[in-house]
């Protein structure tokens, strides 16, 4: 019996998720990228000769990893080696001493009370207790569900959970539910970061986001060869699986038949893959500008051209440091937050004083460093900027991007570490810098933004496009669609996406066989049993 085909656009955590789920219920699986590695924005670049992670640096949320592999009969520890860390970050507004945050909440109030005072740790349990309930009442009731609302929202939480889920003012900003905990200014900006994880603004964004904080709190681990091997291992896992990949291989539409039905993809080279179903792991957006063919554009309906989330100025490079003892994740904060991300969201520019993170890739969450004495180490920073890429996302490129931007740019981030007193040198032909232009070069259609819409509103989350869209036989993963930008969110989206397209060609077999004399089928059949190793 001939096996469904299913192609897969874009070879992102979603896009491998899908194809490792797809393959492994016996779909003939083709996955067309068109980069020449796996991974999306979970890329690495090469600086030096030496592999440097350039897009996510957190691994969290293990558990949907866990149950995705074992749910096809594999282990994840087979293949990818995970350290838990206890020191989650480091954070600095000036040179006076810095805050760190474990994965030990007692360790974490213990180092607020030290460096803000009693009340300030009082205030931070009662913070991670809210963002405990917010976590518990939206994991099943909305993370994995296939098309949330707030009605089914609110019926699948029942009267306890509706209660825990109010009490937590979800419809306040972010900022002002921090205001409900914090006094100190300090500590409404480090936990008011979460919002931009997700590509927003605290000040925008609805409180739901503390749910991050306790994300955190249940476990962080560190990738052994960086978060680049995830996407590797799930490439790994799909071809092992029977699925296939074809890298540098660019998608110019998405083919339909008479029916108006997506029927595969057409490359760029003219060459044609059919397919029974299609999971577009491109951004949302890149559909409805048209990027895949005009009957795709209209497939998202209300949910096309939303508001746009951040964008980022990164430079992966091999630095010493001098100074402000590093530790694997630093923060370094701007003086003025509010004036930041006006200039982010309000203006379109870049801020006058960033916000600066820091992945000190050869370091553990102590600060232990694996690079040779004296050598160089690898070191990821990250600013915001506005998604203001260019391309065909109906946004002029701005002029901060100039070589005379960009030299302002990095004199405002070393501004910035030097107030923290931090100091990097480094030789400037060991830098490798991605600017909104450039995430536009990567992934069309989204101006550069990197998390697919902004999260503002506390209706915001449920104004993502879902797996199905109203195109038949085309279906959406990725971080730009439910439920949200993240290394695991990305991942349920795949899985949200497979468990869609499984169902719907189940059902289009049986309507097949219940239209056939005798009952006999006549089409292919999903088959729901993995495969054997």
């Amino acid at each position: 019996m001939q096996s469904n085909r299913v192609v897969v656009v874009g070879a992102g955590v979603g896009g491998l998720t899908s194809a490792l789920l797809l393959a492994a219920r016996g779909c003939d699986v083709t996955v067309v990228e068109r980069a020449d590695h796996p991974g999306g924005k979970m890329r690495e670049v090469l600086v030096g000769g030496s592999a440097i992670d350039a897009g996510p640096t957190v691994f969290t949320m293990r558990w949907v990893f866990d149950e995705i592999l074992d749910s096809v009969g594999r282990n994840l520890d087979e293949f990818v080696k995970l350290a838990p860390v206890e020191t989650l970050a480091r954070h600095a507004w000036t040179d006076r001493g810095h805050l760190d945050l474990f994965a030990d909440t007692a360790r974490s109030a213990d180092a607020i009370g030290k460096f803000a005072g009693a009340a300030e740790a009082r205030g931070y349990l009662a913070f991670c207790t809210a963002a405990r309930q917010t976590y518990v009442a939206l994991e099943r009731t909305f993370l994995t569900a296939t098309q949330p609302s707030m009605t089914g929202l609110v019926g699948r939480l029942g009267f306890t959970g509706l209660r825990n889920f109010t009490h937590t003012n979800p419809m306040a900003t972010m900022w002002s539910e921090l205001g409900r905990y914090f006094a100190d200014p300090r500590l409404r900006q480090l936990f008011g970061r979460y919002a931009t994880y997700v590509g927003s603004s605290p000040f925008e964004a609805p409180s739901t986001l503390m749910l991050i904080a306790h994300v955190e709190q249940n476990g962080v681990w560190l990738v052994e060869g960086g978060m680049h091997r995830v996407a590797v291992a799930l490439a790994g896992i799909a071809t092992s699986f029977g699925a296939k990949f074809r890298y540098g291989a660019h998608v110019s539409g998405i083919a339909t038949n008479a029916g108006g039905a997506a029927s595969g993809v057409v490359l760029a080279t003219g060459e044609r893959i059919d397919a029974d179903a299609v999971v577009f792991n491109g951004d949302a957006n890149a559909l409805a500008l048209g990027l895949a063919g005009q009957g795709a554009s209209r497939a998202l309906g209300a949910h096309a051209r939303s508001a746009r989330s951040l964008s980022a100025v990164t430079f992966a490079m091999r630095a010493r440091s001098v100074g402000f003892p590093l530790i694997r994740h630093s923060v370094f904060f701007s003086r003025d937050y509010e004036r930041e991300f006006a200039d982010l969201f309000s203006a379109g520019r870049m801020p006058a004083d960033p916000t600066v993170y820091i992945c000190a890739q050869d370091r553990d969450d102590h600060g232990l460093v694996s690079a040779a004495p004296g050598e160089p180490e690898r070191l990821f920073c990250l600013i915001n900027a506005p998604a203001n890429g260019g391309g065909r996302s109906g946004h002029p490129q701005q002029n901060w991007i100039e070589p005379e931007e960009m030299d302002r740019c990095r004199e405002r981030m070393a501004n910035r570490l030097a107030a923290c007193g931090l100091a990097l040198t480094t030789d400037p032909s060991t830098i490798v810098t991605t600017t909104p232009s450039g995430f536009e070069a990567l992934f069309p259609g989204t101006g550069g933004a990197i998390y697919g819409m902004a999260s503002h509103g506390w209706m915001a989350s449920f104004k993502r496009p879902h797996s199905r869209t109203s195109m038949t036989g085309l279906y959406l993963a990725g971080g730009s669609v439910h439920p949200g930008a993240g290394v695991p969110m990305a991942a349920l989206s795949g899985r949200l996406a497979a468990d869609s397209v499984l169902q719907d060609l189940t059902s289009q077999s049986r309507s097949r066989r219940a239209a056939t004399p005798g009952g006999m089928s006549t089409g292919s059949a999903t088959t729901a049993s993995t495969r054997s190793r």
